[in-house]
């Protein structure tokens, strides 16, 4: 068990408490008061910051992106012209979803079909949520097209291609879980090298 928190962000202390709870078991399966006892928080606490489990919910969500979104601007804004850091970009996504630890560490592809279909609320915030990381990757592309590495590409085909390598990588991320095996993700790098004709 978790103590409690002795700062005032005992919200924060609750959504980084539940994070591993749900990417291990699901969004259903884990009811309110194990995320309580594990968070050594009364139940008047959860409810003074979030107003239901859906709620809730999408707070983990929203936190998941923000997190997500800061490391990939990281990524994305490093050395290199923007071709390299678009593949140093998707080469930390294909080691952070490989090896042990790896396992559930994506709530999109852990919780995306579950709550999709179970909370609105939670499924606008998938949305907006991923809607923001593919318009990230075709910022990426775009750059590219102004600083050379990426020339090659149309201007009007960053859009699509920011949408079908997210696609393309979220499904292989889903089925690399599947299978327990990597290759999904290795076939993701040699689509994405093709794709933007870095072979």
């Amino acid at each position: 068990m978790n103590a409690a928190p002795t700062t005032p962000d005992v919200r924060e202390h609750i959504l980084a408490t539940a994070h591993p709870l749900l990417l291990a078991r699901g969004f259903t399966a884990v009811g309110l008061a194990e995320v309580l006892s594990a968070a050594a928080v009364p139940k008047g606490s959860f409810y003074h910051y979030f107003a239901s489990k859906e709620a809730f919910g999408e707070a983990l969500l929203e936190r998941y992106f923000a997190g997500y979104l800061a490391h990939a601007e990281a990524l994305l804004n490093g050395p290199g012209n923007a071709a390299q850091r678009l593949l140093a970009y998707f080469e930390d996504w294909q080691d952070s979803q490989t090896g042990d630890e790896a396992r559930s560490r994506c709530p999109v592809v852990k919780l995306g079909a579950e709550v999709s279909d179970l909370s609105e609320i939670m499924r606008a915030a998938l949305q907006r949520g991923t809607g923001r990381v593919t318009a990230r990757i075709t910022r990426c592309i775009a750059e590219g097209q102004v600083d050379g590495s990426l020339a090659h590409l149309a201007a009007a085909e960053s859009d699509q291609l920011g949408r079908t390598l997210y696609q393309d990588w979220l499904g292989a991320s889903l089925l690399a879980k599947i299978l327990r095996d990597r290759a999904p993700l290795d076939t993701a790098m040699a689509n994405t090298r093709t794709l933007l004709n870095l072979d």
